[in-house]
């Protein structure tokens, strides 16, 4: 199954509706698009884990460790950040 960034963006909704058994799929799509480099998908992933981060911390927290070579910079700045600060921004 081919995944894309709009497949990132979907899991925005999964993370506020307060999901209970549906983290697997949300780290299943965003690891399958951590080496994707265009700057859409890089977004969505960030949006993505920012969402998850909120609920899971712990999963967000894990994935940007497991994964932090493949990222981005932007989702490891913006990722952090909202973990550290709550804002995506500091």
């Amino acid at each position: 199954m081919r995944i894309c960034g709009g497949d990132a963006v979907s899991t925005v909704a999964l993370s506020r509706r307060g999901f209970a058994g549906d983290v697997g799929g949300v780290i299943e799509v965003c690891t399958r698009l951590a080496t994707d480099g265009k700057e859409m998908v890089v977004k969505a992933l960030s949006w993505a884990l920012r969402e998850l981060s909120k609920k899971r911390p712990d999963k967000a927290r894990r994935f940007i460790s497991k994964h932090r070579k493949a990222l981005g910079a932007r989702v490891i700045r913006e990722v952090e950040n909202k973990l550290t600060t709550g804002w995506e921004t500091p």
